[in-house]
């Protein structure tokens, strides 16, 4: 007979004495799920790869007792032919009360990025090797740990014995590391009326990092993006510098100047209009920066920062997070057509092509930034007065995601959080994107929380990738939690409501989240 009425509190003694002594059956488990190398980027080769790891996992789900289903991608192949992987679909209702109870969705990736032993590695990216209390092995904390995370917790309570506390979703696709490719489709669909997403009230992801190593974070917002392409063009094919030197307008020059006039050395973007649509800084966010564990010396040392030029933009803790966060920024990346090989080539390039993006943030849109940055090219190159082509475009665009850090969802997270590591988790925005949480949360209307279990030097896509077994046991600690504080929230359930929206004015009172996501029901 299953206990359907234990509390939070009553269900983490029994719960942690079971993860603790678990510990063995999950590094064995991550193990055969690292070895299998799901690398998207490389489909001709390593589909199969894609494939037997979701087919590992829906036999996982099956074992547990629940539905899963292989969902054939939305896209069938990418942009090069090649077939893509199917999308996992799995669901776990509560034994009792499944009807009232509400639905959580936890998403993750079982693809990972390449790795070979020849790049650096200390052992084999595709063995889970322990050392120093450290798993090492490609896809430990991106995102195979966190994903399996979710059936450890489940399996726990079904040796338990206990009903679980929501209802539960799984979504876990093979492309992510790759684009995402179908994903953000098979999201539209399933978030349709009497679809497999309609039902859900909460979202929850975990592929993110903590800010440093020790405390754990809750995100709250992520910047969106907008990349550039600018190229100059001066004539058909490369040049001779001694004999043509000096008779051409060569691209090149025009190139760095142009590239030049978008961004100062101190981090100022130059682009007139940016900054017209970034919000003010109320006093509330401000006061989430001021107990957020974080040393700009430290963050030097481990961005080799400190035996250069030791000097970062910002000096005090709260203007550095806040440029890294909640402030768009412009970044010169390369250029492209330039002789970058080693040695000494006296060539003008017929066409440079430079590469820069900006990281956008509430409010703005990367099509007025589009407008904004192109009307500045155009103008700056019009006054160099030189004959060549220029062309700007933009091949690629997200918008900025921010929630509600006191939403019922997040506030679960940070109980749950707190009741593992005795104190609650920072509050973060992040300066990268993750456009797959905004899909979410538009087609389904619903709260997403990131809640990230990996810890900032995990290394992931890089050599050495590790998941400590400390934040493995930890983990799964929080996320048990976290559905059953989820399950402590009274009021009806968000993916039933349909009363009237909140206004956009309404939305952006402080508070507003809390009745509901985008809505006026009371949690």
């Amino acid at each position: 007979m299953l206990d359907p009425a234990m509390s939070a509190d009553d269900f983490a003694p029994s719960f942690f004495k079971h993860v603790d002594g678990s510990v063995p059956q999950y590094i064995s488990e991550l193990g055969e799920a690292v070895a299998i190398p799901s690398v998207s980027a490389d489909l001709p080769r390593h589909l199969p790869d894609i494939v037997r790891m979701m087919e590992w996992t829906k036999a996982y789900v099956e074992r547990l007792g629940g539905w899963a289903y292989l969902l054939p991608n939305p896209k069938e192949t990418d942009d090069n032919g090649h077939e893509l992987p199917p999308i996992l679909l799995a669901e776990f209702k509560a034994a009792e009360g499944a009807e009232t109870k509400k639905t959580a969705c936890c998403y993750a990736h079982l693809d990972v990025q390449p790795a070979d032993i020849k790049d650096g590695w200390d052992s084999d990216p595709f063995v889970l090797t322990e050392r120093d209390e450290k798993l090492y092995g490609r896809g430990s904390t991106d995102d195979k740990g966190p994903a399996l995370s979710w059936l450890w917790v489940i399996q726990a309570h079904r040796k338990l014995n206990v009903d679980l506390p929501v209802n539960i979703k799984l979504m876990f696709e093979g492309m992510e590391e790759s684009g995402s490719d179908g994903m953000f489709e098979a999201i539209q669909t399933l978030s349709k009326e009497g679809k497999f997403l309609s039902d859900v009230d909460f979202i929850c992801i975990s592929d993110n990092y903590w800010l440093g190593a020790k405390k754990p974070c809750l995100t709250y917002g992520l910047r969106g993006l907008a990349y550039f392409t600018l190229s100059v063009q001066c004539c058909e094919q490369d040049l001779h510098s001694g004999v043509l030197g000096g008779t051409v307008h060569e691209a090149m020059t025009d190139l760095v100047q142009l590239m030049s006039s978008l961004v100062d050395s101190s981090g100022k973007i130059l682009v007139p209009g940016i900054m017209d649509d970034v919000t003010p800084v109320t006093p509330e966010e401000e006061a989430l920066y001021e107990g957020i564990e974080f040393d700009c010396d430290s963050y030097k040392e481990e961005n080799k920062v400190a035996s250069v030029s030791n000097k970062l933009l910002h000096e005090s803790k709260k203007d550095l997070l806040m440029a890294r966060w909640r402030y768009p920024t412009l970044s010169l990346h390369g250029i492209e057509g330039a002789f970058a090989g080693p040695g000494a080539k006296t060539v003008i390039p017929a066409k440079a092509i430079g590469k820069f993006s900006l990281r956008l943030v509430p409010d703005q849109d990367p099509k007025r930034i589009d407008k904004q940055v192109t009307d500045h090219l155009t103008k700056v190159f019009q006054s160099l007065k030189s004959p060549n082509k220029m062309e700007v475009n933009l091949i690629h665009g997200a918008k900025s995601w921010l929630s509600d850090p006191h939403h019922p969802n997040f506030e679960a997270a940070a109980s749950a959080t707190k009741k593992v590591y005795g104190s609650l988790p920072d509050y973060t925005r992040e300066g990268g994107s993750i456009p797959i949480t905004t899909a979410f949360e538009e087609a389904t209307k619903m709260n997403v929380c990131l809640l990230p279990v990996g810890a900032c030097d995990d290394m992931a896509h890089s050599q050495n990738e590790k998941y400590n077994k400390r934040n493995l046991i930890n983990g799964v600690k929080v996320l048990g939690l976290y559905l059953h504080e989820l399950g402590k929230l009274k009021g009806p359930k968000p993916s039933e409501c349909r009363c009237v929206e909140l206004t956009e004015e309404e939305l952006m009172e402080p508070g507003a989240f809390l009745r509901g996501f985008k809505c006026k029901c009371v949690m």
